[in-house]
């Protein structure tokens, strides 16, 4: 039982980081129809950020239980490189998807430099920092508060979402957009605008999940590449464009991805990779996608 309970509350730990990252891909794809290779990088910028901020901050004598605001608030804060990441991609919204594929591998791979120019090619930690909240007791076995924390609110931020999308006025306007962009267009909605602002709250969704994973794992250059296969094994099994099947998605790769560490850690990724072969092959437009025309 305390085996079972350890495995699942570490695959829910790394879905709600998961969910997180694929949540801003399937939003962006879902306006832009871009799918966007780069949201690994924002997810290594939040992460790298939250080090240097809290380390700063510790260092500046803050009470160490503001960890997770501090992470918080730097990942918001980043939100305001999307604007002008926006503005390169504008250039090849109706260009074929190759072409807008390798542009935003490109930033990849140009934002990892970056980040080495900046922070160096040595991983940075938070040492022992998710501990600074103590241990949760649940039954048999105990988690750290501050996984219990990011589970919560990345909860939190699905049901936020799901509500900003569905139940506002800016949610219909950004569904419209999303539909049919010529004719939201002809009814008077600044689509451009709609696009600036949900490529900005894809972004935060990436730098916010890279910033609330670093007290548990190390800041490092390889963890974009890493986690971009990651997340596009969540949008090929929940579908592309689809939020819901961003959560489902992320669950199952998580719960999977956490299984195979427990049982025999080399099949973590090769287990996640038959999911997504499964996948399309008996589903090819994921679980709630639907065929793109």
């Amino acid at each position: 039982m305390s085996t079972l309970l350890d495995i699942l509350l570490s695959g829910l730990f790394h879905a709600g980081v998961l969910f997180l990252v694929a949540g801003g891909l399937q939003l962006v794809f879902g306006v832009q129809k871009i799918v966007n290779l780069a949201c690994g990088s924002f997810y290594a910028l939040g992460a790298y950020v939250g080090v240097t901020a809290v380390t700063w901050a510790m260092t500046q004598g803050v009470p160490p239980y503001y960890l997770l605001p501090l992470l918080l608030g730097s990942g918001l804060v980043l939100g305001l490189v999307g604007p002008p990441i926006e503005r390169v991609l504008r250039f090849v919204y109706k260009r074929e998807e190759g072409f807008q594929l390798l542009l935003t591998f490109a930033l990849l791979l140009l934002s990892q430099d970056i980040y080495r120019f900046i922070w160096g090619a040595t991983p940075k930690t938070l040492g022992n920092m998710s501990l600074v909240y103590g241990q949760t007791v649940l039954g048999p076995t105990s988690i750290p508060t501050y996984k219990i924390l990011v589970i919560a609110a990345s909860i939190a931020i699905a049901l936020a979402l799901g509500w900003l999308l569905q139940k506002t006025k800016f949610g219909r306007i950004v569904r419209a957009t999303a539909e049919n962009r010529n004719m939201s267009e002809a009814v008077g909605i600044s689509t451009g605008r709609v696009t600036v602002i949900v490529f900005t709250l894809g972004t935060i969704l990436g730098t916010v999940g890279g910033a609330l994973v670093v007290p548990t794992a190390a800041a490092s250059l390889d963890m974009m590449v890493e986690l971009v296969v990651e997340a596009f094994a969540v949008v090929v099994i929940g579908g592309l464009g689809s939020m819901r099947g961003a959560l489902v998605g992320a669950l199952v790769v998580g719960l999977i991805r956490s299984l195979a560490v427990f049982f025999y850690a080399e099949l973590e990724i090769l287990s996640i990779y038959l999911i997504v072969i499964a996948v399309l092959i008996f589903r090819p437009t994921g679980l709630f996608g639907k065929p793109i025309e």
